[in-house]
C-alpha cells in the first residue's frame, strides 16, 4: 500500500484521538493548556514499547510519574475535605475514611464513571488482553489524570476536580472495614487477576490446639504466608500479609 493510501487512515486516527481527549476534558470539567499531559496520563508503558510508528502523541511518556504525583495530590485534597467536613472526627476515624476514599478500587470506580477505559493506550498484548489490561490499571490512570490536572492548572484546579468527583462518596456512611480475604479478592479482581488461592503449608501443635500455616498465591506475585489457630484465621493472616506488602489498605485486622 502506498504512503498516499495510508494518509486518510492516519489522519482519521489523529482526529479520533483528539476528539476522545476533548470529550474527556468536558467530562472532567477542565480544559488542558497542554493536551500532551492528558495524553500521557492515559498512556500505559506497554504502548511505548509496542511500536516505533509515528504518533500525534509521540512526545508522551507513560502515566507512571503522573500517577505518583496524582496519588499524593489526591491524598492531600481528600484529607483537607475530610478535615473540613467532619470537625468532630478524631485522627483515627479520618484516617479510616481517607484510606477508603483513596484506595485503588475507589479510584477505579471514579475512572469508570469518566469512561477512561476506552481511552487508555496500551501496546499489542494479544486478543482480549488489551481490554483486561485497561480495566486493571483504571485506578492508576485516574490518579495520573489528577496529576496531569495539577501540573497543568495548579493545586486549585486539581482540588476542584477531586472535590467534584469525591464529595458524594465522602458524605456516605463509612464502610465497615472488611476482612483481609475480601479486600484481597476485590483488589485482585480490580487488576484483572483471578481469585486468590490458599494452600495449607503446615499444621503443627496438639490436636486440641493446632496451628496452621497457609500461603496465598496470585499470578505474578510472590506468595505470602500467615499463621493462625484455624485455617480461616491463617488464610486471613496470609491475605493481610500480602495486602500490607502491596501497600493496600482498608482491611480489618485478622483474628
Amino acid at each position: 500500500m502506498s504512503p498516499r493510501a495510508k494518509t486518510p487512515s492516519t489522519g482519521g486516527a489523529r482526529r479520533g484521538v483528539k476528539a476522545g481527549l476533548k470529550a474527556l476534558e468536558e467530562r472532567l470539567g477542565y480544559g488542558f493548556t497542554d493536551a500532551v499531559l492528558l495524553a500521557t496520563a492515559l498512556t500505559h508503558v506497554s504502548s511505548l514499547k509496542a511500536s516505533a510508528l509515528k504518533s500525534p502523541l509521540s512526545r508522551t511518556g507513560s502515566y507512571q510519574r503522573l500517577e505518583f504525583l496524582g496519588d499524593h495530590v489526591l491524598g492531600l485534597v481528600v484529607s483537607d475535605m475530610l478535615f473540613r467536613a467532619f470537625p468532630e472526627a478524631d485522627e483515627g476515624e479520618m484516617s479510616k475514611r481517607l484510606a477508603d476514599l483513596v484506595r485503588k478500587e475507589t479510584c477505579a470506580d471514579i475512572a469508570r464513571g469518566l469512561d477512561l477505559a476506552e481511552l487508555v493506550r496500551v501496546g499489542s498484548v494479544g486478543a482480549g488482553a488489551g481490554e483486561r489490561l485497561r480495566k486493571s490499571v483504571l485506578g492508576d490512570v485516574c490518579e495520573a489524570v489528577i496529576g496531569a490536572v495539577f501540573l497543568d492548572g495548579g493545586y486549585g484546579a486539581a482540588a476542584e476536580l477531586v472535590t467534584r468527583l469525591w464529595s458524594e462518596r465522602m458524605r456516605k456512611p463509612m464502610r465497615a472495614l472488611r476482612d483481609a480475604k475480601t479486600v484481597l479478592q476485590e483488589w485482585a479482581q480490580a487488576r484483572g487477576l483471578p481469585t486468590p488461592t490458599y494452600r495449607e503449608v503446615e499444621r503443627t501443635g496438639p490436636h486440641h490446639s493446632p496451628q496452621f500455616r497457609v500461603a496465598v498465591e496470585l499470578p505474578g506475585l510472590a506468595p505470602a504466608e500467615g499463621t493462625g489457630a484455624s485455617k480461616r484465621a491463617a488464610e486471613k493472616a496470609a491475605a493481610s500479609t500480602m495486602l500490607e506488602r502491596e501497600g493496600v489498605t482498608g482491611a480489618a485486622d485478622h483474628d
